[in-house]
């Protein structure tokens, strides 16, 4: 510790020597050459950013009119090559990434080799997150080659209900039937229920009093499938008259099935719910004020 200096046979102010030596401590720093260091990294970067913007702006161009086109001049189905569209376009735009975050750092210098070498390449990969990247990736890849769903598949994917929006490298993105869109990782999807394969079924059930006149009720939705069931071409087969069933809650109910194609199961039960309604109240059939609530299923 500094306590004293003599000059003179005289004690000498610490505070003066302090500042004389921060004084001669500021002059050696080589300020022009870390200033002219700091705007070279600046400019490097502002160039790299122009050349990354303009360079993505032409590779997604050149990626258009090859690998794109290519695509939707296949024979494949519109949803399959939209799926692959966006799948192929999310790739690149990872590799692109990718290629920027390199530069920046090498730009800035840091060491990437020695980086990984002394930390570990695998610690390295689990603590950027690389492990559950390629989990999603794996899962991500298995789920288009079974086709489990394309874009614009209705699909229940656990308590998300809704139709794909975009299918990723990891993530799937669903858009909810009230607008939201959910992002999925792929390595969490485990059940798919999809709704777009086949043909759906619109079960509807009329609650009735249990001592309704059943052959009024029958002669009357029989009517109304007879008159209507040819207008609606998004019906595949039926309407099928179930007949009465008695529900787990004691409901007695009048079960009617139609199938149609898929995404119009909603559509045609409120048509026929309504004719049925309003046929079975000119007919003189009243309905139970308890439980008015006529249910569907989809299967």
């Amino acid at each position: 510790t500094i306590t004293s200096s003599i000059k003179g046979g005289k004690p000498m102010d610490i505070r003066s020597t302090v500042h004389s030596f921060f004084e001669q401590y500021w002059l050696s720093i080589p300020w022009q050459m870390i200033l002219s260091e700091i705007l070279s990294k600046l400019i490097s970067l502002a160039i790299l950013s122009i050349l990354f913007i303009v360079g993505k702006k032409v590779l997604h161009k050149i990626f258009q009119k090859t690998v794109l086109s290519s695509i939707k001049l296949s024979s494949q189905s519109i949803a399959r090559k939209q799926t692959l569209m966006r799948l192929l376009e999310n790739c690149l735009d990872y590799l692109l990434y990718f290629v920027l975050i390199y530069w920046i750092l090498v730009i800035l210098g840091i060491p990437i080799t020695s980086l990984l070498a002394g930390a570990g390449i695998a610690g390295v990969a689990i603590g950027l997150g690389a492990q559950g990247f390629l989990s999603d990736v794996v899962n991500g890849f298995f789920i288009l080659l079974e086709r489990q769903y394309d874009v614009g598949d209705t699909v229940i994917i656990g308590s998300v209900t809704g139709t794909v929006a975009s299918v990723g490298v990891r993530t799937t993105q669903v858009r909810g039937f009230d607008g939201t869109l959910h992002f999925i990782p792929n390595r969490s999807i485990s059940v798919v229920s999809n709704q777009s394969r086949g043909d759906m079924r619109a079960l509807i059930e009329i609650p009735l009093y249990n001592d309704v006149d059943l052959n009024i009720v029958y002669d009357t939705v029989d009517q109304v499938n007879t008159k209507n069931a040819g207008q609606y071409p998004e019906i595949v087969k039926g309407p099928t008259i179930i007949g009465p069933q008695t529900l787990p809650n004691g409901q007695f109910v009048f079960k009617i099935s139609i199938f149609t194609k898929n995404g119009k199961q909603n559509m045609i039960y409120n048509q026929f719910l309504k004719l049925y309604q309003e046929a079975l109240i000119e007919a003189g059939i009243s309905f139970p004020t308890s439980n008015t609530a006529l249910n569907i299923t989809s299967k």
